[in-house]
């Protein structure tokens, strides 16, 4: 097994059962105290195990992994996951969907198709396995200082994953009578089409049975989506309409803005213009585009 490996092994790449075309790098540094060869690798990274794969649609799916480790984090951080090829390791950052009490972890993914993680995470079924730092970084949590008592989720497809962990956080305290639900949770979701939006379900379920969590799905293409019959466009066209339907003021509300860099930049500059300051807004953005070269163009 790949976990194994992390642990034992001489000096160069060795190949994973089940997973041919993975290989792993194995370098030892030292022996324990039984005498037995210890991976520098497996100092800094856990072999998670999938238990589980729910497709979504044909590019959109989710994993939930054991770590094979202790993994402490708070709701809104990443975890950095990735595969061992003959030519690298290769790594990326992915929201946690799950909640820190949850005993496993849960990632939502989008294929990138030309990416080098995706498409080979793609692949992998339930036994297969990956690597993941042990440590989980970020900044993009829920500001539970009480300075804002409503917080603005705005969302693009898997945008959404960090909020679905929120959601599960507030919900185990509220249920363990340790949240009063002062604090209020307002998700406006965007998707192309309905069948993207991979946690819909829950979230209208939690919306309907707690207070403090308003839920709205979007679709921008509903001409695709013969069968929506909820709201339409794209989320930072219904800024204005929902932020006064919900009576949200910059006085009282904390902005957070997750997925595609475009829309996060089209989001901000709505908000900035409804009176929101830079400090009470808070942005992940999923991939950044390359930035344009305004120096190879002439002058006019």
């Amino acid at each position: 097994m790949l976990r194994e490996q992390l642990n034992f092994g001489s000096k160069g790449f060795q190949a994973i059962p089940n997973l041919p075309f993975l290989l792993l790098p194995v370098y030892v540094f030292g022996l324990n105290s039984q005498g037995e060869p210890v991976s520098a690798f497996a100092d800094k990274f856990y072999s998670a195990r999938i238990i589980d794969r729910r497709d979504i649609s044909a590019d959109l799916w989710s994993f939930r992994v054991d770590p094979g480790g202790e993994f402490p984090y708070r709701a809104g951080q990443y975890a950095t996951l990735g595969v061992v090829t003959p030519e690298k390791h290769h790594e990326r950052p992915y929201s946690i969907v799950s909640a820190p009490h949850e005993k496993n972890l849960e990632f939502f993914f989008e294929l990138v198709p030309h990416g080098q993680v995706t498409p080979r995470f793609h692949k992998f079924r339930v036994g297969d396995e990956i690597t993941m730092r042990k440590t989980a970084k970020g900044n993009f949590t829920l500001d539970l200082s009480g300075k804002c008592a409503n917080h603005l989720l705005i969302a693009t497809v898997t945008g959404v994953a960090p909020f679905v962990s929120y959601v599960r956080s507030l919900r185990r305290e509220w249920e363990n009578a340790k949240s009063s639900g002062a604090n209020r949770l307002f998700i406006l979701e965007g998707a192309s089409r309905s069948w993207e939006m991979g946690y819909s379900a829950e979230l209208e379920k939690v919306a309907g049975e707690v207070s403090w969590l308003t839920y709205v799905p979007t679709v921008s293409r509903p001409w695709e989506d013969q069968g929506w019959s909820g709201e339409i466009g794209r989320v930072d066209d219904l800024i204005r309409k929902y932020t006064d339907m919900w009576k949200l003021k910059p006085g009282d509300t904390k902005v957070y803005l997750c997925g595609h860099p475009n829309m996060i930049e089209n989001t901000r500059g709505i908000v900035r213009r409804r009176g929101w300051e830079e400090h009470s807004i808070q942005a992940e953005a999923y991939f950044v585009p390359p930035r344009h070269d305004y120096t190879t163009e002439s002058e006019e």
